[in-house]
């Protein structure tokens, strides 16, 4: 490494420059994350599926002796890579952390995988994730629960958790999540990393079966400085003609080098919607704070009021999540034995929806167009609007999910994370971006921002100006535990 810091400090960019730079080979890059992720994954519980070291080593090699050549296969050449167990990587199965798929071989690279793969990433392995993603809470039969970076005795969030903890404690350089009710945005918040959920379409998603319906969920880049998690998304988006309704851009760069002035720049603060989402003590309270410094460098922050019925966004929102959940549960649920080995929350999801029915789907549809359509109307004045990430700090690990919040009872198993779902049903982007920690500066917290649509490059460019802002917030790194 000629004299070089050990790798895995360094962020994504500044290790793919000296990769390149040939200030460290592949196998060094290789070796280092293998020995962190040896020391810490035991503690952890975030990667699963390891692959063997010496077939990890060989790869690491072959790109060596690319370069060599004096061929690079992009940025990500020699980088190791765990892909959350929602995507298909060929060699690893796919469980989705269920243990009716745990022998569920990929017969392919989904999109976002093939594309990193084409820029230089070695997949090590996957990222532990609830059973079939649901519930933004890390953990399952088959794998175990994820540990929080900051505290092993919380909750990582979810559904990418093992993406997020990986990250955050340096056992990969970027990760890969997806985000269907905050699945990229709870686990960024909790673990002080960025999340992006991109626009609806930005980042196809192939194979599926449905390419038509199914728009609610989307991949995404996950990293801890907003350069890194351009670049990613960079690489994992662009159109598609096996998925019709994927953005007809592409590829192109989402990596910019000059930032706008932040005076002019207009958020709307929607808060707790006011009063209708009950949010923990102290969170409000920290995303404030996170706005008042933006606000101090020239930004236009402004409390505005969400306008529409919540609660027939609520309504709507269950009806388009059966309907998408049901068929995955279903698939498995064709397996001999499989409803006793699956999570009564996916049974329930499954079990509801076969009650719902074509024209209160198509009710409930209407509802979103409304919705949509009041969305657009708010952006036309702003541009982000600003929630928190989450409505509670990390919870027990021990715990399925909070059963109340603020003395208000959570009537569904995911009712705590409404927070998250307007970005999604409206198809917008949103960004979890670190604000800050718990009043004993132990547990982290994420603003949302919410941009207008196919604004993924404007929001990153958000997120750039309040990473400046904020570095001794996002740069504060978790404890490493004593022993793993």
């Amino acid at each position: 490494m000629r004299g070089m810091a050990d790798p895995t400090d360094l962020d994504a960019d500044a290790l793919s420059r000296a990769i390149h730079a040939r200030d460290i080979s592949c196998r060094e890059v290789m070796q280092a994350y293998l020995g962190r992720i040896g020391r810490l994954n035991p503690a952890f519980n975030a990667i699963v599926n390891l692959a063997p070291a010496d077939v990890l080593l060989r790869q690491a090699d072959e790109r060596d002796d690319e370069l060599a050549r004096g061929h690079s296969r992009g940025w990500m050449h020699g980088m190791p890579q765990a892909i959350k167990d929602t995507g298909h990587a060929l060699g690893f199965p796919t469980t989705l952390g269920s243990r009716v798929l745990a022998q569920a071989q990929a017969p392919v690279d989904s999109l976002y995988v093939s594309r990193m793969k084409a820029a230089g990433c070695i997949v090590i392995g996957k990222t532990n994730m609830p059973e079939f993603g649901l519930g933004s809470h890390t953990f399952n039969d088959l794998f175990g629960a994820t540990g929080n970076a900051w505290d092993r005795s919380r909750s990582a969030g979810g559904s990418s958790g093992g993406a997020a903890v990986a990250l955050a404690q340096r056992m990969l350089p970027v990760a890969d999540g997806s985000d269907f009710m905050g699945s990229l945005r709870n686990p960024a918040a909790w673990n002080n990393i960025f999340g992006l959920r991109p626009s609806q379409g930005r980042v196809p998603g192939w194979p599926k079966p449905d390419v038509w319906v199914s728009q609610l969920g989307t991949d995404g880049p996950m990293a801890r400085s907003v350069r890194d998690l351009a670049h990613l998304l960079s690489i994992q988006a662009g159109h598609d003609p096996r998925v019709p309704l994927s953005i007809p851009q592409g590829p192109q760069s989402f990596v910019q080098e000059a930032l706008p002035k932040p005076a002019g720049l207009r958020i709307g603060w929607l808060g707790d919607l006011q009063g209708y989402l009950p949010i923990e003590d102290g969170i409000l309270s920290l995303c404030e704070g996170a706005l008042g410094t933006l606000a101090g460098a020239g930004m236009q922050v402004e409390p505005v009021a969400p306008g529409f019925d919540a609660d027939a966004v609520w309504e709507a929102w269950l009806a388009w999540r059966r309907a998408l959940v049901a068929p995955t549960v279903a698939a498995a649920l064709a397996q001999p034995g499989a409803r006793e080995q699956i999570k009564p929350e996916a049974l329930w999801e499954h079990d509801s929806a076969a009650r719902l029915d074509a024209s209160a789907f198509m009710r409930a549809s209407q509802v979103r167009s409304s919705f949509h359509g009041h969305m657009l109307g708010l952006l036309e004045r702003f541009d982000a609007l600003a929630l928190p990430a989450t409505q509670v700090w990390p919870f027990d690990l021990r715990e399925r999910w909070p059963r109340a919040i603020a003395g208000r009872s959570m009537d569904t198993y995911h009712r705590w994370m409404e927070v998250t779902l307007y970005a999604t049903f409206a198809g917008l982007p949103a960004i979890s971006v670190p604000c800050g920690f718990d009043a004993q500066g132990r547990l982290p917290m994420g603003l949302q921002l919410i941009g207008r649509p196919g604004g993924d490059a404007a929001l990153l460019q958000l997120a750039a100006i309040h990473e400046q802002l904020m570095t001794n917030v996002i740069r504060h790194r978790p404890p490493e535990p004593e022993r793993a």
